[in-house]
């Protein structure tokens, strides 16, 4: 089920039973299957790619060539969850941008928010997965996030953007991400004060920047900033003169995002006075995602507590 920027709405139930996924299933079926109807093309993670409709979601590694540690069982779980949403009659998919915008820029018809839902009322996370700005890792590193966040009953959101076109442009499509759901808080049940910003690798970068510099400097409305930034696996090494507190995780075999370059952006915050947490995690290498099987696995969690150890001393 899906909803428009114009139209997010509770719907009346309609009570279908959608059928689960599984490992043996392949891409065509999730491509094709009757839950996803409206959105399945952004929930994989290349625009426009002429899938391997064969190949079996157990395989769906094979399409994440920056990311590792992809436990298809952890995939397949976040989207059956999905799956039962939808049955349930709960929206899980919204357009943030309006039908204006979307026929006047063909690629944003690539973008859009995957809901997780938590309590009602509860503060929100956005999440950005990676993929080098030229794929969009949700399966792996947005979609499990979510599954996790929600399960403890906060709220969460999977931002797909736009790839192939940088930084910059991926960047406005969060932060308009953003305005919309701090802009339809009530019709979304969830409370904008005390938000988190969560991404991994490219999508970490994009958190980051935005709890820099605010929406308003990628052209979204002016919002509020985020209580504090979950950064995984990035390279990213501006800091502004105030920073939003900050969650840091990284595996000591990355060779993409080294430990040194995340360390030299910790210290920088901590200097200028930003709490920081940081974790660095013994034999795993770049985009682990959840961490499951690794030394990492656990590391949501901890960054769940460290988010609600914040919104309790803002408050």
């Amino acid at each position: 089920m899906s909803a428009s920027k114009t139209t997010a709405q509770t719907l009346p139930a309609v009570s279908i039973q959608y059928p689960c996924l599984h490992s043996e299933d392949r891409c065509n079926d999730l491509l094709n299957h009757p839950a996803f109807r409206d959105f399945s093309h952004r929930m994989l993670p290349w625009d426009g790619q002429n899938y391997d409709l064969a190949l079996p979601l157990k395989e769906i590694g094979q399409l994440l060539p920056y990311h590792s540690q992809v436990a298809p069982a952890v995939v397949i779980a976040a989207l059956n969850r999905m799956v039962h949403d939808v049955s349930a009659d709960r929206t899980v998919f919204y357009e943030f941008y309006t039908d204006a915008q979307l026929q006047a820029q063909p690629a944003l018809k690539n973008t859009g928010l995957f809901f997780f839902r938590g309590k009602p009322g509860a503060p929100f996370a956005v999440i950005a997965p990676g993929g080098g700005f030229t794929y969009v890792a949700s399966v792996h590193e947005g979609f499990p996030y979510a599954e996790e966040i929600s399960k403890q009953g906060l709220n969460a959101f999977v931002l797909t953007y736009r790839t192939g076109q940088g930084g910059r442009m991926a960047t406005e499509d969060l932060a308009a991400a953003i305005a919309y759901i701090v802009e339809n808080a009530d019709v979304l049940q969830v409370d904008m004060a005390g938000y988190s910003l969560w991404g991994s690798s490219a999508g970490a970068r994009m958190a980051a920047a935005i709890g820099s510099h605010g929406t308003a400097w990628f052209g979204a409305p002016s919002h509020p900033k985020p209580s504090v930034v979950i950064m995984a696996y990035t390279g990213h090494s501006e800091v502004a003169t105030s920073e939003p507190p900050t969650f840091v995780v990284v595996g000591d075999g990355d060779g993409i995002s080294p430990p040194t370059a995340m360390e030299t952006r910790i210290a920088a915050l901590r200097r200028i006075g930003t709490r920081v947490e940081y974790h660095k995690y013994s034999g795993v290498g770049h985009g682990f995602g959840t961490g499951q099987g690794t030394s990492a696995q656990g590391w949501i969690g901890q960054a769940i507590r460290f988010w609600k150890k914040e919104i309790e001393i803002a408050s």
